[in-house]
């Protein structure tokens, strides 16, 4: 049972939602601990074939929760509370062979603009919008926006967002490619479920390789990445979703992918 966030599986999708409302879902330790603990819940349960993050009430997430940081009785460094808290969220996140769908309802600010450019695919309200806010309180960007932002938008945009603190619209972050859909608040739920859908039924095993893929593309070479396809091709090759899908083809048909 959590207390500060909700779980909920229902046709191959998991469903983490932050649940701290009253603070914009700002991270206290009992959340980082329990976002941990959900994802490696939805990692290692065969049944979930993709994860949806989102936050309660207006907000995705506002970050670190500062006088919970303050009144908490464990007096972490600044590097104890990231490599604890926050680090292991990240690589859970980036590390997971299937794919999560951030839904982004509203504010995602500090650790919480980090969370979400964590994720696989982000679908925005126009309502949400996103912060790297840490310069506000003297602070540097963490929890992988140093690494996600510059790779998404170019190290001058990545800078200006960074060292401004400026504040991003939904429809600023469409256009700078740091989300890839915006909808009304009213549409938000269908459009999350619709892409959930798609991937909940789509070769699970094909996707996580490809996530894989990208994610070492990035400080690999062409002659790495040429042989490391070879390697993930082989083992997409093995699965039970390469025969399934090339039963449906020849046999024209819509494939049945179970994610093996």
């Amino acid at each position: 049972m959590y207390t500060c966030l909700l779980y909920d599986v229902q046709h191959g999708v998991a469903t983490i939602t932050l649940n701290r409302p009253d603070v914009f879902n700002a991270f206290n330790d009992p959340q980082s601990y329990e976002l941990q603990d959900a994802l490696k819940q939805a990692t290692e349960d065969t049944a979930v074939r993709v994860v949806v993050l989102t936050g309660a009430g207006r907000a995705f997430c506002s970050g670190q929760d500062l006088k919970a940081a303050q009144e908490s009785p464990d007096k972490f460094s600044f590097h104890e509370t990231l490599q604890k808290r926050y680090n292991p969220i990240i690589r859970a996140m980036r590390t997971m062979p299937k794919p999560i769908i951030g839904r982004l309802n509203g504010v995602a600010a500090g650790a919480g603009c980090s969370l979400a450019l964590a994720c696989d695919a982000l679908i925005a309200s126009t309502d949400a919008s996103m912060i790297e806010v840490f310069i506000n309180i003297g602070l540097v960007p963490d929890s992988g926006s140093s690494y996600f932002l510059p790779r998404i938008v170019g190290s001058l945009k990545a800078f200006e967002l960074c060292t401004l603190g400026s504040k991003v619209t939904a429809e600023e972050a469409l256009r700078l490619g740091l989300v890839n859909q915006v909808v009304a608040p009213g549409e938000l739920d269908a459009a999350v479920a619709a892409l959930a859908a798609r991937y909940a039924a789509a070769p699970t095993k094909a996707i996580g390789l490809t996530k894989l893929m990208l994610n070492k593309s990035g400080a690999a070479s062409l002659d790495e990445m040429l042989d490391f396809e070879a390697d993930c091709q082989q083992m997409a090759g093995e699965s039970a979703d390469y025969q399934e899908g090339v039963a449906a083809f020849s046999e024209k048909r819509k494939p049945a992918f179970r994610g093996e």
